[in-house]
């Protein structure tokens, strides 16, 4: 009878670190083939259906009347600027969730997408200036700014404090734009409803192009930074002993309120995003932190609220942030009645 070896301690160590590893392979590659079935779906798909061989007839420069324009200039930038969007929000806002340790810590809820809004409304409204490159740059300062008041006033970056601070700050940013609302006309007041909203009506080219050189300048950035987000968990204290400073922790929330930032700049704040896709991603690598998880589960919420708001009612289209606010309320509410709030009570 042949005999069977027990594992040495190092075999156990192995397979006890090669699991986890196998496990996020599978989540990311199962979001990946989720998300690009979702891409196709939106393109393809839809009041207008374009065929697969006329699809890439029209990207390799072939004119087909009617169905090169819709492709060209609503159903595939929409497509794309989803991606890129939800991609920002999703891991932005789990950058946040998961240094703070608090899914309620999202820029959703913390005031950073409503500083980037206040910020871009004020600046079409009192200045009346309707370019976009304007209106993102305010959104974008906004965001930036709101962060620093936030991190400067709650004096840390853990616990509740920051929270209740962000929640406080995004409710008088909500006043102003209130406010702002009263100063405005009729036509402005509409343009900035629907930015407000979030939407990606508006989605072209140059925006697209914008974003995807930011995201490329941005992602090796969060990379390295990110290599330390585990130890951030167990707390700033058991962090620095391990000999993560404080200055690290600092530049990747800053490099995530960069990135919510750049996402409501194009195509407003859409609700929730940021909020649902760090848990959701979580939840799927068995409760650990994945941002390319997140990322993707981001730009798959996005693109898939578009196709809803876009063709789940006939004959009615939404804007995008409303399909996505109706996902995340109930998730909210979830949170806050079963005590989900974070991982610890202080």
């Amino acid at each position: 009878m042949s005999v069977i070896e027990a594992p040495t301690p190092t075999d156990v160590v192995r397979r006890a670190r090669r699991r986890p590893l196998n496990r996020h392979r599978l989540v990311v590659g199962g979001l990946s083939v989720l998300l690009f079935l979702l891409f196709v779906a939106r393109v393809l798909l839809g009041d207008y259906t374009i065929t697969i061989p006329d699809f890439f007839r029209i990207v390799t420069g072939t004119e087909i009347p009617g169905a090169s324009f819709i492709l060209l200039e609503s159903k595939l930038p929409r497509a794309l600027l989803g991606v890129l969007v939800g991609v920002a929000f999703g891991v932005g806002g789990a950058i946040f969730q998961t240094i703070l340790r608090n899914p309620l810590a999202s820029p959703d809820v913390i005031g950073i997408s409503v500083g980037a809004s206040a910020a871009a409304v004020a600046v079409l409204i009192l200045v009346d200036v309707t370019d976009n490159r304007w209106l993102s740059l305010a959104a974008i300062l906004g965001a930036l700014g709101t962060a620093a008041i936030v991190r400067l006033v709650s004096g840390g970056v853990a616990g509740y404090r920051l929270v209740l601070i962000g929640v406080g700050m995004a409710a008088a940013l909500n006043s102003v734009i209130q406010y702002l609302f009263t100063r405005a006309d009729i036509f402005d007041a509409q343009l900035a409803l629907r930015w407000l909203t979030g939407s990606l009506h508006q989605a072209d080219w140059p925006t697209i192009r914008v974003l995807v050189v930011l995201l490329i300048v941005l992602t090796p950035i969060v990379a390295w930074l990110a290599r330390s987000l585990r130890i951030t968990e167990l707390g700033e204290d058991a962090a620095a002993g391990l000999g993560v400073t404080t200055r690290r922790t600092d530049a990747l929330l800053l490099v995530g309120v960069v990135l919510v930032a750049v996402g409501v700049a194009a195509s407003g704040p859409i609700a929730f995003v940021s909020f649902l896709a760090g848990p959701i991603s979580r939840a799927l690598n068995a409760g650990r932190t994945t941002l390319l998880g997140a990322g993707l589960v981001g730009a798959a919420i996005v693109v898939a609220a578009d196709y809803a708001a876009e063709y789940l009612i006939l004959d009615i289209n939404f804007p995008v942030g409303v399909v996505t606010g109706a996902l995340g309320a109930p998730f909210l509410l979830w949170l806050l009645a079963s005590g989900r709030t974070g991982r610890r009570s202080a």
